[in-house]
């Protein structure tokens, strides 16, 4: 690619936001929000709806739910829409709302709805809690993660630490220091500069030690969230090959809270099915669906290698990992 238009490539970047700029480490709120905001992307395919009315699209009735734990379905000017709103009224038997308070500029539409008698709730989950402090639990632990992951980068470039008596010397040694970084031959001019500067080793292995650590557990905490939402994705911190039984407690880990969120909707959907005679219903999307079936793929092929011979050698076993 020649220089013009290279530049033209780098113009044509910069008119677009957010192209072309360095992500900002030390800015951790930003970086814990595009965590959660990217992983709500994916969770977003973890059920799959039919049966909806177009005035309800998926995307947004999973966005009400995973973000805020419920939301309401009520019928509105002969259509059904997904509301969020507040919870509250005289509380029933099980100290559970009975109304729900709802507030739609849009529809310029105000209520306070019966629960189970004018509108629906459909929670996310038994404790209406959503996903979200999940992933800012998550998302917070990384993005600490990954700062110090970028600060150890930017150290491990220090391989001496360099003391000059006096201004004079120290302009040598940076002028020194910017010819070798800019690729030309680095000249010393006199004898005094070598008297005079002294050099301190800086990089250890113990700092790049520090570094493997943090990778490691970058890998963890990925692995972990996504576990939590119900996709399998190992992190052994073993030199060794899990045995089918340390996987299977592994994949019986991954299923209760999607369990518990399909099972929510289901039967919310059987309530909406009686009261507004819609056909709704919901299941899992094929990569959660597959979940089962990957996982006793797994297991069978870890249980023919046990019969076959046993452990592979340690180099093999961390390339693995």
């Amino acid at each position: 690619m020649g220089l013009n238009a290279y530049n033209r490539f780098i113009e044509a970047l910069s008119a677009a936001p957010g192209l072309g700029s360095l992500y900002k480490f030390d800015e951790k709120e930003k970086a814990v929000f595009d965590h959660v905001r990217y992983m709500i992307s994916r969770t977003q395919t973890i059920f799959q709806w039919s049966g909806l009315p177009d005035s309800i699209p998926q995307r947004n009735l999973e966005l009400l739910l995973q973000v805020n734990g419920y939301c309401g379905i009520a019928k509105v000017n002969d259509a059904l829409y997904a509301f969020y709103g507040g919870l509250g009224g005289e509380p029933d038997a099980y100290y559970m709302p009975t109304i729900f308070t709802v507030s739609n500029p849009a529809l310029n539409y105000s209520a306070n709805l019966r629960i189970d008698t004018d509108c629906v709730i459909i929670p996310n989950d038994a404790l209406y809690s959503g996903l979200m402090p999940l992933c800012y639990r998550y998302a917070t632990l990384l993005s600490e993660n990954e700062l110090s992951m970028q600060i150890a980068t930017v150290n491990s470039r220090i391989v001496s630490l360099i003391s000059a008596p006096d201004d004079r010397t120290q302009k040598a040694a940076e002028k020194y220091l910017d010819d070798i970084a800019n690729g030309a031959q680095g000249v010393i001019a006199e004898n005094a500069f070598l008297d005079g500067i002294r050099v301190q080793p800086y990089s250890t292995a113990a700092s790049m030690n520090n570094v493997k650590t943090l990778i490691e557990l970058e890998q963890y905490l990925t692995s972990t969230w996504w576990q939590e939402v119900g996709i399998n994705s190992n992190f052994n911190m073993k030199r060794e090959r899990l045995s089918s039984d340390e996987t299977s407690i592994n994949e019986n880990a991954l299923l209760p809270l999607i369990d518990d969120m399909l099972h929510t909707r289901e039967l919310a959907c059987e309530k909406i099915n009686a009261m507004f005679g819609t056909n709704i219903s919901v299941s899992r999307s094929d990569a959660w669906q597959n979940v089962e079936e990957e996982a006793e793929t797994i297991k069978e092929s870890d249980t023919d290698l046990e019969e076959n011979g046993g452990v592979e050698d340690e180099s093999e076993l961390e390339t693995n990992v």
